[in-house]
């Protein structure tokens, strides 16, 4: 069993957060495991992943010594590349435009060439993270796929990950829009109102009724341009599921280019024979801050832009079609 006092610096976060920074070489499957067994208690009492730590709890995770040895250690990032496309970076966030490729967070297969080792291993050799796995984990707010590209908000303090998570949550006071190349001629525009249900063990997303236990999940879009078999278009999410633009557009249809999970496998593969291009031709194009409160309110009323990649580009003008941006939603 390992106890520890939560300081001021480990506050006011969600317990699973915690312990997943704390055993930071654990599979999520054992963080998990743990919650579900109940091996994880504060002031005494079993907690839910969703309880929110108060400075001066005593936190208990009922693991052994071997699991503590094997799964807490100083991340190895002193060596790590940190190639970051950096758009903006004060002393509370950073905001990355992330190629396609590469993970947020390390899975089973990798856990070193990560977008959040990249960033941890930047902000060290910048003297702004100990990697002592005593403070805060510099960590990303919100989630992109491995073959998403674009923008990605990083916190390097506990209130502004609070902050900023909760509000790219609930998507009113900070809005997220996307790029995307769909199959077929979509209309003008449109909102996609359809509940989604994850399947947790194989990863997989469907339209489902909320009776169901599918969540509410709603897309606004607007098409740029068509050449009669692609469509651009421009994508605004209202919620934010777990694949949700990805299953919206299959949905209605019109499913994005090069998408190997939810796609039009056989034009995947005319695509990806013309254009060599194997990934989702879906992109993070933008993140417009409204009324931001507290010690981040600065950052009220402006919008962080990452323009398509070169490759992305490239196509787009090959099919001759042209990115017009029409006004927001």
């Amino acid at each position: 069993m390992k106890e520890i006092v939560i300081n001021s610096l480990n506050a006011h976060q969600r317990a699973d957060k915690f312990v997943r920074k704390f055993l930071n070489e654990a599979p999520l499957s054992f963080i998990y495991k743990v919650f579900r067994k109940k091996d994880v208690k504060v002031n005494g009492k079993w907690i839910k992943e969703s309880y929110i730590l108060c400075e001066g709890d005593i936190l208990r995770i009922y693991v052994t010594d071997e699991q503590v040895e094997e799964f807490n250690k100083p991340k190895n990032i002193e060596n790590i590349k940190s190639d970051l496309a950096i758009i903006y970076e004060d002393e509370n966030i950073l905001i990355i435009n992330k190629p396609k490729g590469i993970l947020v967070h390390g899975d089973i297969n990798e856990k070193r060439i990560t977008l959040s080792n990249q960033v941890q291993a930047y902000l060290y050799k910048k003297g702004e993270f100990k990697n002592d796995g005593k403070g805060f984990i510099p960590s990303p707010c919100h989630r992109l796929d491995r073959n998403t590209s674009g923008l990605i908000v990083y916190a390097k303090n506990v209130e502004s990950s609070q902050i900023m998570m909760n509000l790219l949550q609930s998507h009113v006071e900070i809005e997220k829009y996307y790029l995307l190349l769909v199959d077929g001629k979509t209309e003008e525009e449109g909102e996609i109102n359809a509940p989604l249900l994850k399947d947790e063990e194989s990863g997989f997303v469907k339209v489902a009724s909320i009776k169901d236990g599918a969540k509410s999940a709603k897309t606004l879009y607007k098409k740029i341009d068509t050449n009669g078999k692609y469509s651009l278009v421009y994508a605004k999410l209202l919620t934010g599921r777990t694949h949700q633009l990805r299953v919206h557009f299959q949905y209605i249809k019109h499913p994005i280019l090069g998408d190997d999970k939810y796609g039009n496998f056989q034009l995947n593969k005319e695509f990806s024979n013309i254009f060599n291009y194997k990934n989702q031709f879906l992109h993070a194009f933008k993140l417009k801050f409204n009324n931001i409160p507290g010690k981040l309110n600065y950052l009220s009323d402006k919008e962080f832009v990452a323009l398509l990649p070169n490759k992305e580009r490239e196509i787009i003008t090959k099919l001759s079609l042209k990115i017009k941006m029409p006004k927001d939603f």
